[in-house]
């Protein structure tokens, strides 16, 4: 269950990097983060960071996920799991920025937050109860 998860995580993560760090100009892009941005120069180079920032942290928890599935477990769970505690805590703090009234429009990153969050949960989860 927790390499599901790990796994359908990275996935995501990387995936959705492309549109922060390059297609964040294109309005579907931002409706898709659920943004909105009232000058879009102004955002693009945080926009930019978060979304390598993603693509980082999912290309090392699919990267620790391949060491473990080859043999190195040991090396491999060190991965998963930093890369696991990393996302979920920055998800996290989305969801305060949000609180804060940080996040346009107010209340947008909940479904992002949620949905990322989750399955960083039952990684953990199951790692830790299993």
């Amino acid at each position: 269950m927790a390499q599901i998860a790990a796994l359908l995580s990275s996935l995501t993560f990387i995936a959705v990097s492309p549109l922060e760090m390059i297609f964040y100009t294109r309005p579907a892009a931002r409706k898709f983060l659920s943004v909105e941005t009232g000058t879009i120069e102004d955002v693009r180079m945080w926009a930019f960071v978060v979304g390598a920032r993603n693509l980082i942290a999912g290309a090392g928890m699919l990267f620790g996920l391949i060491l473990f599935w080859t043999g190195s477990e040991t090396t491999g769970t060190v991965i998963v799991l930093s890369a696991t505690w990393y996302l979920l805590l920055a998800s996290l703090a989305m969801g305060v920025a949000d609180l804060l009234g940080f996040w346009k429009p107010r209340g947008g990153s909940i479904r992002g937050t949620v949905g990322s969050s989750i399955p960083l949960l039952v990684v953990l989860i199951a790692f830790y109860l299993f």
